[in-house]
């Protein structure tokens, strides 16, 4: 599944302007967030840890309009903790970030 960057972006470049460090810090910190909640979601070994983790990542997408990553969440929210087929979709989506 590659990222659709249009409406991340277009979210990015309101909250940054014209700022082209402010654009790749926020970028990065994004990035950075959702693959901390992936981590805990991968380690979640009950209904609770990956809830919260899972509502986290959807949290994080509808600040940005990322709305691939908040379908990759709400499928979490309705899974059983460590899906691999989940949590492999969401690895995808951060390798699909960084292009």
């Amino acid at each position: 599944m590659a990222f659709e960057h249009a409406n991340f972006s277009a979210n990015l470049a309101a909250a940054a302007g014209e700022d082209a460090a402010l654009h790749a810090e926020l970028s990065a910190a994004f990035r950075d967030s959702v693959e901390q909640q992936v981590d805990l979601l991968k380690r979640a070994r009950c209904d609770g840890n990956w809830l919260v983790a899972a509502q986290r990542i959807k949290g994080l997408a509808a600040s940005f309009h990322a709305e691939p990553l908040m379908a990759l969440a709400e499928n979490a929210i309705a899974s059983a903790p460590g899906d691999p087929l989940i949590l492999r979709e969401l690895d995808g989506f951060l390798a699909d970030f960084d292009r």
